[in-house]
C-alpha cells in the first residue's frame, strides 16, 4: 500500500548547493539520501514530496556542509500482509513467477499460481492441467500478499498467492465472471420455464 509519511531529521546540505534556494537544496539532498532507501518501518521510499518546515542551519567544524533540522513528507510503498495487489508478471521459472507490485517484485511459488496441477513449458509459460489457464510474462494479475521478509534490506522478500477466489490473471477472472453470468442466466431461464409449466398445470 502507498503511504505519505511525515518525518523529521537533520539534513546535510553540501556546499555546492549553498547558492540554491534553501528548500530546493534540502529537497535535492533528501532525494539523494533516500534514493533506493528501504526499511521495515517505511517500506520502499519512492521520493520526497514536500518540505514542511526548515529551521536554522548549523555548520559543524571540519565538515563544511550545513545541517538543517527539517520536517518533510515522503511517498512510500509498504506491502501489508493479506493485502490484495495488482501487478504484472515480470518473469516465469519452473518454481514460480515474479510479479512487479509497485516499486518492488514479489514471488508466487508455482504451487500458489493457481488451484490446479501446474506444468512449466519451454516457452516460459505455466499451464493448469484442468483449468487450461496459462500464465505468461506480461500478464496483469491480482494476488494476495501472504509473506513479507526484511531480513535482507537491499532485497525484501514478498510472497504471494493467486489460488483464492477472484485472484489470478485478469483474463481468468473475466472468463470466470462470464461463465458465472451465463450459468446464472441459464438458471433463471430454467426456473422461469418450470414456473410457467406449473402455472399451466394449475390452470388445467
Amino acid at each position: 500500500m502507498f503511504y505519505e509519511v511525515e518525518a523529521k531529521g537533520h539534513v546535510r546540505v553540501l556546499p555546492k548547493f549553498f547558492g540554491d534556494d534553501n528548500k530546493e537544496a534540502i529537497m535535492k539532498s533528501l532525494n539523494k539520501q533516500f534514493d533506493g532507501y528501504i526499511s521495515k518501518d517505511f517500506g520502499v521510499v519512492i521520493g520526497v514530496t514536500d518540505i514542511k518546515e526548515v529551521n536554522e542551519g548549523i555548520i559543524i567544524p571540519g565538515d563544511g556542509a550545513a545541517y538543517y533540522d527539517t520536517i518533510f513528507s515522503m511517498l512510500t510503498y509498504k506491502p501489508e500482509l493479506q493485502e490484495v495487489v495488482l501487478g504484472k508478471i515480470a518473469d516465469i521459472t519452473d518454481f514460480g513467477a515474479f510479479i512487479t507490485i509497485g516499486p518492488i517484485d514479489g514471488m508466487i511459488h508455482v504451487s500458489q499460481t493457481m488451484d490446479d496441477f501446474v506444468s512449466f513449458g519451454k516457452s516460459n509459460v505455466l499451464t493448469g492441467k484442468e483449468s487450461k489457464h496459462n500464465l505468461k510474462v506480461g500478464d496483469l494479475c491480482r494476488a494476495r500478499i501472504i509473506a513479507i521478509s526484511y531480513k535482507d534490506l537491499s532485497n525484501p522478500r514478498i510472497g504471494l498467492t493467486m489460488r483464492q477466489h477472484r485472484l489470478g490473471a485478469l483474463t481468468w477472472i473475466d472468463d470466470d465472471l462470464k461463465k458465472e453470468k451465463k450459468g446464472s442466466t441459464s438458471e433463471k431461464a430454467e426456473k422461469s420455464e418450470k414456473t410457467e409449466k406449473k402455472e399451466k398445470k394449475e390452470k388445467k
